[in-house]
């Protein structure tokens, strides 16, 4: 058995290679197909066109071999880049900030540790990509800077692009527009979207919610990682990535199609917890086993789960849990 996945992450001790090797051959059968439609799809020229059917073809996943390049183009990226040439290298040999350069350094060891990619003694070493990265992004971002967790995704967007510049400007279309403020020193978007998370669940799964209030346990307690690792060391390398496709074409909302299809999937394991570290238990086991090893249904899933969930919902709850924050604040 192999102990390091295709992406250098060590596999944990526990891990259950029987039945991933069951999952990947069927998985395997699946990403073959896929491969010769968008294989066909591209006819060769690196463009395409957001469309009805590429987008059911990217919640169908992306093959590994196209996903830094189609990530680049439907999340604007690519556009960025081209209208911006040289701008990343400028950023890298510009004035820089020592106390963001120390936070970024204080963090670079603490990055995947398990992925042997990131390990000191790794030839080529992807810590110091990943350290310019995020120093070029804190000086192109100042009202960001630099935040825990920023490490991961950037070191994830490193490991699919294998590319520093579409790294920098991948991790620019996820914390400049996908994700309405997150790292922000305040944190008001992410704050806010715990929040609208607790709503939809109240709409969508109200048993769980009022197991929630029952127990005083706040959302951001449960689900905070989730937002702001955007899924990275809570799900399954192959899960994430699948997630991360529909992620940067269709936006934020996948996040709460994620988390809802989670919580209603294992509603009743969750309702069975009787106070508040068993429920916060609960919430780190519904991350893990098959349901979330089968990317491939639990992409289907999480677009027929939670039912119907439009962007101006999401919009209308933002505005009220963000009044709601601001005047906990």
């Amino acid at each position: 058995f192999c102990r390091v996945d295709p992406y250098g992450f060590e596999r944990p001790d526990d891990f259950d290679y029987a039945s991933y090797e069951a999952f990947f051959s069927r998985y395997l059968v699946v990403l073959t197909r896929r491969a010769i439609k968008w294989s066909k799809l591209l006819k060769g020229n690196n463009s395409i066109q957001k469309s009805l059917k590429v987008k059911r073809y990217i919640r169908k996943g992306i093959p590994n071999e196209h996903r830094a390049l189609i990530w680049m183009i439907v999340s604007g990226a690519q556009a960025n880049m081209e209208e911006n040439p040289g701008y990343y290298h400028r950023l890298l040999e510009g004035e820089k900030n020592d106390k963001l350069v120390e936070a970024i350094k204080t963090d670079m060891n603490r990055t995947f540790p398990d992925n042997v990619k990131f390990r000191k003694t790794a030839d080529p070493c992807l810590q110091h990509t990943l350290y310019n990265v995020l120093v070029a992004y804190g000086h192109h971002n100042k009202a960001v800077g630099y935040c825990q967790g920023m490490n991961f995704i950037a070191g994830y967007l490193i490991l699919i692009t294998k590319n520093e510049e579409e790294s920098f400007w991948l991790l620019d279309a996820l914390i400049g527009r996908i994700l309405p403020d997150y790292y922000s020193p305040a944190m008001l978007g992410l704050k806010t979207d715990q929040e609208v998370l607790g709503e939809l669940v109240k709409m969508k799964v109200p048993a769980v919610a009022d197991l929630m209030e029952r127990h005083g346990v706040m959302w951001t307690l449960v689900v905070s990682r989730w937002f702001i690792c955007l899924f990275i060391d809570i799900l399954p390398v192959e899960t994430v990535l699948r997630i991360w496709d529909c992620l940067f074409y269709e936006g934020s909302k996948i996040i709460f199609r994620v988390a809802l299809t989670l919580i209603k999937q294992h509603q009743a394991f969750i309702l069975e917890a009787t106070n508040f570290p068993d429920i916060c238990d609960k919430f780190k086991q519904i991350t893990k086993g098959t349901f979330v090893t089968e990317c491939h249904s639990f992409m289907q899933k999480i677009f027929t789960d939670p039912g119907s969930l439009s962007m101006a919902t999401i919009n209308k709850l933002r505005e009220t849990c963000r009044e709601k924050v601001l005047s906990q604040g």
